[in-house]
């Protein structure tokens, strides 16, 4: 990056890596478990499984552990739910309420061509180096 923040990158990038890792466990925390005013989602139905994906891999992305896979797949359960649950609501994400679906879509899309990167366990194993410091 040009400029005086590019110095920065690879902390700006692990601090994104962990916040929306962070944040999607709280999305897992309300399907599982019921937290946070949200009532706990049947087991096995999709909005629980989606729940447990939540949780594990927002925890893998938060702490750096095969966060490139457990991104991709985040990614993914992101995009059906936009699709299926948002998109049928309205054409435009403010409209039919899938703003959060499409930004953690596109944040874990990213996450996961890039990898954990630094303050990550797999750095700290090595796996994390490729690329960019």
């Amino acid at each position: 990056m040009i400029g005086w923040l590019g110095r920065f990158e690879s902390y700006a990038y692990a601090l994104l890596r962990i916040v929306a890792g962070l944040l999607f466990i709280f999305h897992g925390l309300q399907k599982v478990f019921g937290m946070y005013g949200v009532p706990v989602m049947p087991t096995m139905s999709l909005p629980w499984i989606g729940g447990v994906i939540e949780l594990v891999g927002g925890g893998l992305i938060m702490v750096g552990l095969f966060a490139g896979i457990a991104a991709f797949i985040a990614s993914g359960e992101m995009a059906y739910a936009y699709f299926t649950a948002h998109q049928p609501k309205g054409t435009w994400p403010v409209e039919n309420g899938g703003e959060l679906a499409a930004l953690y879509a596109f944040i874990f899309l990213f996450i996961a061509t890039r990898g954990s990167g630094i303050w990550s366990i797999d750095w700290l194993r090595g796996q994390g180096r490729r690329g960019r410091r």
